[in-house]
């Protein structure tokens, strides 16, 4: 399997919810099936959300490229296949965008919402090319329908940007096609 031809899905998602959450089981089982669909993954992490996807990734067989902070220490137990360290938050935010063919967005707090709003905001105003922004978990679907009723836009078609995925099938389908 060569994994500089497949293509990197990027997961943004809370650090703080741990194994001992149910969400953890599940994007672990998740990002497992989407890499043996042929899909590596890129996370900005070591933490909750982020290594579930991490620890999926590779149990799949797929690559994991981990953008993280300096200033935070990287575990030794992780599974990243790769690290490449960023000085500050928007860098390591820039490299997660722009260098993923698609996003999946996770279980959350504020830096969750702040990655998927930058990266929304950037497919919306066609700054970044079209591919898939997944919002994965029952929290986004109350957060997205207050968005659309309060938010004044930039763009007419923002919400044909996102897709909202309630289980795991919704997720492959979605990259499937992309892929």
């Amino acid at each position: 399997m060569n994994n500089i031809q497949r293509p990197r899905l990027t997961a943004f998602g809370s650090s703080r919810l741990g194994p001992e959450k149910p969400e953890y089981g599940d994007v672990f089982a998740l990002s497992k099936s989407i890499a043996e669909a042929g899909w590596d993954g890129m996370t900005g992490g070591h933490q909750g959300m982020m290594a579930a996807f991490s620890e999926g990734i590779y149990a799949g067989g797929g690559h994991i490229r981990g953008i993280t902070l300096e200033r935070f220490p990287t575990p030794p137990n992780n599974t990243l296949s790769e690290e490449i360290r960023s000085r500050d938050f928007f860098t390591r935010m820039g490299t997660l965008i722009e260098e993923a063919q698609a996003w999946l967005v996770l279980p959350g707090g504020l830096g969750t919402l702040a990655e998927v709003a930058m990266t929304w905001d950037l497919l919306a105003i066609r700054v970044l090319e079209p591919r898939p922004l997944l919002l994965y978990g029952e929290m986004w679907e109350p957060v997205i329908e207050t968005l659309s009723e309060q938010l004044v836009l930039s763009a007419d078609s923002a919400f044909e940007s996102i897709q909202i995925c309630h289980n795991h099938e919704d997720v492959l389908q979605a990259l499937k096609v992309h892929n």
